[in-house]
């Protein structure tokens, strides 16, 4: 019994770290990190953007996994976690901005003539289903 849970942890910290990889890279590859690297002119502490990086994305997990209530700071604390979210929430809008960008460059490489609109809608639409069923379906509880 003791192996078999040994095991699932196991299998559910690697699947976890997969994932979160993939987040992250997915980040990484759209622009976001190295857009706010470069905005902030602060080439020589990269180092120290991956390791906050690293620390923010592993305390998340934590933290949603444990549900660790956070009380510090009152209102300040949660005005200036909204500000570093909303700025966070920008440079990822406009990672996935210039991304589209590349959806005409897409198109005609696979010869695609007509139905772009169509591609754009489906991802849109696809994007809202899933939101209404996560939410409908109290999965966000």
């Amino acid at each position: 019994m003791f192996l078999k849970q040994l095991f699932l942890v196991f299998l559910g910290l690697s699947a976890g770290g997969v994932i979160a990889a993939g987040v992250f890279a997915f980040l990484a590859i759209i622009g976001v990190f190295p857009r706010l690297i470069g905005k902030t002119h602060a080439n020589k502490h990269i180092f120290l953007y991956e390791t906050v990086i690293i620390i923010g994305g592993v305390l998340g997990n934590v933290s949603d996994i444990y549900e660790i209530p956070i009380h510090m700071g009152g209102n300040v604390f949660l005005g200036i976690y909204g500000l570093a979210v909303g700025i966070f929430v920008g440079c990822l809008v406009m990672s996935l901005a210039e991304t589209l960008k590349a959806l005409p460059v897409i198109s005609r490489r696979i010869h695609l003539a007509v139905g772009l609109q169509y591609v754009i809608l489906a991802i849109g639409l696809g994007k809202l289903i899933g939101s209404l069923v996560y939410f409908t379906g109290n999965f966000g509880q």
